[in-house]
C-alpha cells in the first residue's frame, strides 16, 4: 500500500509531528497559555495597575475596553473584582466587588484618608460638577487649594506651619491616584480627573459637606458624634 495516496487522518495520533498542532492564535510569548488577544490585555493590566482608565489619556485602550467591556468583566469577577466604567466621561476603574458575608483575599488596598484627604476630595468633586455645567475644564490651583483648606485649619487643631505641610502632603496623595493631573504649562495648575464623579454619591455628598460646614464652624468630632446620638434618639 502506498501511505502517500492515504489521508492524514489515517496516521496514527502519536505518529503525528508535534508540529502539527495548532499553536492558540493569541499566543503571544512562549508558555502563553492566555486567551486574551494583546490589546484586550493591555486594557486589563491598566485598569489592574491603575487608578484608572482614561480615554483622554489611554486613547488607544478605550475603544478596546468598551468592545471588550463583557470579557474584561468576566476577568476582574475572578480575581473578586468588578469594573466601574462611566462612557460620558470615558472614565473606567476596578473596585472590590461587594462579596457580602463570603470571605475573599482582597487585591486591592483602602486607601487611608485623612481629614484634611477628605475635605479635599469633596472640595475637588464639588468643582468638578461646577465646571461640567458651565462646560468647562476643572482646574485648580494649588493656592486655591490651600486656601479652601484653611477655613478648616481651626478644626484640624494644628500649628499654621504643620497645617500647610498636611495640605501639601494631601494634594500629593491625590495627584498619585492620579485625581489631580497636572497642567503641562503650570507647576502648580491641575486639572480635575472624571474619575471623582463615581467615587462620590450625591447622597454622601451632600452628608460630607453637611459635616465639614459644622466642623468649619468651630463644632469638634466629640460634639459631632453627641449631636448625632441626640438626633437618633429623637427619631
Amino acid at each position: 500500500m502506498n501511505w502517500s495516496e492515504n489521508n492524514e487522518s489515517a496516521m496514527p495520533v502519536e505518529a503525528q509531528a508535534p508540529d502539527d498542532a495548532q499553536a492558540p492564535a493569541n499566543t503571544l510569548f512562549l508558555g502563553d497559555s492566555g486567551e486574551l488577544a494583546l490589546d484586550t490585555r493591555r486594557a486589563l493590566v491598566q485598569l489592574l495597575a491603575g487608578p484608572s482608565l482614561d480615554g483622554r489619556r489611554h486613547p488607544k485602550l478605550w475603544p478596546i475596553l468598551v468592545r471588550d467591556e463583557a470579557v474584561i468583566r468576566r476577568r476582574l469577577a475572578e480575581l473578586f473584582l468588578e469594573l466601574v466604567i462611566d462612557r460620558d466621561v470615558q472614565v473606567a476603574f476596578t473596585r472590590q466587588a461587594d462579596t457580602g458575608e463570603l470571605e475573599v483575599p482582597l487585591l486591592l488596598r483602602r486607601a487611608q484618608l485623612t481629614f484634611i484627604d477628605s475635605i479635599l476630595l469633596l472640595h475637588l468633586r464639588q468643582r468638578l460638577t461646577q465646571a461640567d455645567s458651565q462646560g468647562d475644564r476643572a482646574v485648580v490651583s494649588t493656592d486655591e487649594i490651600t486656601e479652601f483648606l484653611s477655613l478648616y485649619e481651626r478644626a484640624a487643631n494644628t500649628d499654621r506651619a504643620g497645617f500647610v505641610k498636611r495640605v501639601h502632603a494631601s494634594i500629593e496623595k491625590i495627584k498619585k491616584h492620579s485625581i489631580l493631573q497636572k497642567i503641562r504649562s503650570s507647576e502648580d495648575r491641575f486639572e480635575i480627573s472624571p474619575t471623582l464623579k463615581l467615587l462620590f454619591s450625591a447622597e454622601e455628598i451632600q452628608a460630607l459637606t453637611h459635616l465639614y460646614q459644622r466642623m468649619a464652624a468651630g463644632e469638634t468630632p466629640a460634639q459631632l458624634v453627641q449631636t448625632e446620638a441626640d438626633e437618633e434618639a429623637d427619631q
